[in-house]
């Protein structure tokens, strides 16, 4: 039986967007539709030039579509008058995008303290809810030993937790992540997936994230959603999209997909194009 989910927190609608908005022939992505639900992990997959961090641009408000809306609990994430993203906005979606340093100069738990300011006052004060939310998302996130270090000083890993923890400290309803696994190795990066699926099942979250690993996407996204040159290939659960026939379309490579016993979960091997191959025999 189809999973129904509670409601839908974040919805792209025919979106088409281009950082150009003269050259809509060239646009970044085309013809957009997404819904991403309470409780739900949408892992994007696709190869370099997809248009998977446009994707999460446009889904947080950054940049605006040249066609389609995008809306954010059922409203516009950006006010068709001003173009802006709305106030609200920062109290109901946090970003963590690939690329992030940490400020320099901030303790970890004054860098996880600045997820508050979406719902503090002008002059930023923190109060004694803002401090146990803060204490909470570095408990959730592992950081109680390291709350009081430097962050800038901290290693990759422990700096995506930090991350994590700092969006999570602003209590949105959507999460966007652009590959917060980059760079880590296996079990660091098993283990921060581990800890944003617990996040996203026990507070509710949507949460739509850039994955760059098949096998970690088919570990925990509830949905997958394969995207090449700026469109949608396929959407749905792993084991119905990310086929092998699909994955060659969409990567242009050659997949061997596998079934892991214990778990039942689908695995990925990219193969070794043999000469045949490459000389299209």
């Amino acid at each position: 039986m189809p999973r129904t989910w509670p409601c839908t927190s974040l919805a792209l609608r025919n979106v088409t967007a281009s950082y150009d908005a003269r050259k809509n022939e060239s646009a970044q992505l085309r013809d957009i539709e997404l819904e991403v639900h309470a409780g739900e992990l949408v892992g994007v997959l696709g190869p370099n030039g997809a248009g998977k961090t446009t994707l999460v641009r446009v889904a947080s408000g950054l940049l605006e579509p040249t066609r389609g809306e995008v809306l954010l609990l059922d409203e516009p994430v950006r006010d068709p008058a001003s173009g802006r993203a709305h106030a609200r906005v920062a109290r109901s979606l946090a970003v963590v995008e690939q690329m992030h340093d940490l400020p320099l100069g901030f303790t970890v738990r004054e860098v996880v303290a600045m997820g508050r300011a979406p719902h503090q006052g002008a002059w930023m004060i923190l109060s004694d809810q803002d401090a146990a939310i803060v204490t909470s998302a570095i408990v959730r996130c592992d950081l109680t030993e390291l709350a009081d270090r430097p962050a800038h000083a901290l290693s990759g890993g422990e700096k995506k937790r930090v991350a994590i923890a700092r969006a999570l400290a602003q209590e949105p309803k959507v999460l966007l992540l652009d590959e917060p696994g980059a760079f880590l190795d296996v079990r660091h990066q098993m283990d921060l997936y581990e800890l944003i699926a617990t996040e996203v099942k026990e507070r509710k979250l949507a949460c739509l994230v850039v994955m760059h690993d098949l096998n970690v996407a088919s570990e925990f996204a509830d949905r997958v959603v394969l995207m090449k040159n700026g469109r949608i290939v396929s959407q749905g659960r792993a084991t119905e999209v990310m086929t092998w026939r699909t994955l060659k379309d969409v990567f242009d490579a050659d997949i061997c997909c596998g079934i892991h016993d214990p778990t039942g979960t689908r695995f990925f091997l990219p193969v070794r194009p043999t000469r045949a191959t490459r000389e299209g025999g």
